[in-house]
């Protein structure tokens, strides 16, 4: 971590590991910038998650939804969403866009044409499909823009208001939020400057231009937190689904949404391939889950260690041409895997 600072694959960083339900290291590097004098980093710094808000909040609250019989997987988009049809979609599914098999495009930068969140998602009711649905997987933004739209839909709260209420609060994640308010922006580690914004309105903070669109709050990107409150949400789902005595979700869902089911992706999370590298490095099981951030975040875990790694940084400062973290990431795991002893287990040194 403190080479990675030096080398410049992010300006600071805030890491966390768990092993056994237990968080076992917690620990900042470097700062805000690059800047010498700019504030240290460290562990109750506030970081843009990016697309872990699909598997954090997004999917967290559809799993309650199914669980709670809200919601059923094999529900047609069109069927909740009427303008979602024609060009082959109305045959998607829920569990299409949750597994990225729905046939959307990955992204487009809507804000280039739409100017309110009416117009986005009349965008992508009218946006041509790539494939069949169900028949390839393409990681798709639009895909978790409509789920956001749908738990809005089901329960007529916002995608925010059912996070803090069915999450945030409850857990304790007092750090953990969309649209943080003016007096915490100094504990926010800053992103790259959108220069592309060409709306009279004003920019929300969050580093992704549609989620900025949709006013800061959407289903696949949008959510701030700390290592420390990501460490107890995912201690929760490691431990079943429950934490402080409080149940959140059921094993059964847990593993339903986990599982691969002849897919290349689980329910809202990554999987890791089973060829081919990983951000997950080379110890962790194909058991493992996690998801990325475009800003630089990501959360893995493997069952089978009972180990989890959360890292967030803003590797995106100055610039998200700094593509470092791509290599850097398949490292921190290996590392952190043989510090809990993976090599030994596997007969390596």
């Amino acid at each position: 971590m403190q080479k990675a600072v030096r080398d410049t694959v992010f300006p600071g960083a805030s890491l966390a590991v768990i092993s056994g339900g237990r968080i076992v290291f917690h620990k900042a590097f470097g700062r805000m910038t690059y800047n010498p004098s700019s504030t240290p980093a460290d562990t109750s710094t506030i970081y843009d998650l990016a697309s872990l808000t699909k598997a954090v909040a997004t999917t967290s609250i559809l799993m309650q939804l199914v669980e709670r019989d809200s919601l059923h997987l094999n529900t047609r988009v069109s069927s909740l969403l009427p303008g979602f049809r024609g060009n082959g979609k109305e045959r998607i599914t829920i569990e299409q866009l949750l597994r990225h098999t729905s046939g959307l495009r990955a992204h487009t930068f809507f804000a280039k044409s739409c100017r309110t969140p009416e117009e986005l998602f009349i965008a992508i009711e009218t946006e041509p499909l790539l494939s069949e649905p169900g028949t390839k997987t393409l990681y798709s933004d639009l895909g978790f823009m409509l789920l956001g739209r749908i738990i809005e839909t089901i329960t007529g709260r916002t995608l925010a208001e059912n996070f803090h209420a069915r999450f945030s609060s409850p857990l304790g994640l007092t750090q953990t939020m969309f649209t943080p308010p003016p007096e915490l922006l100094q504990r926010i580690a800053p992103v790259d400057r959108d220069t592309l914004w060409t709306l009279g309105t004003v920019r929300p903070l969050v580093n992704d231009q549609n989620a900025a669109l949709l006013g800061g709050v959407a289903g696949h990107a949008g959510l701030y937190s700390t290592t420390g409150d990501l460490a107890r949400i995912m201690k929760m789902v490691m431990s079943g689904g429950t934490l402080d005595s409080h149940l959140y979700f059921r094993e059964s869902t847990i593993r339903q949404f986990l599982s691969r089911n002849h897919s290349e992706r689980a329910l809202g999370w990554d999987k890791r391939p089973t060829e081919g590298s990983s951000s997950s490095g080379t110890f962790f099981s194909a058991a493992s889950y996690g998801h990325l951030g475009y800003t630089g975040t990501s959360i893995w875990v493997d069952p089978e260690m009972q180990l989890a790694v959360i890292l967030l940084s803003n590797r995106v400062y100055p610039s998200p041409d700094n593509i470092r973290i791509r290599a850097f990431r398949p490292l921190l795991h290996d590392t952190v895997a043989k510090c809990m002893g993976a090599g030994k287990r596997d007969g390596q040194k």
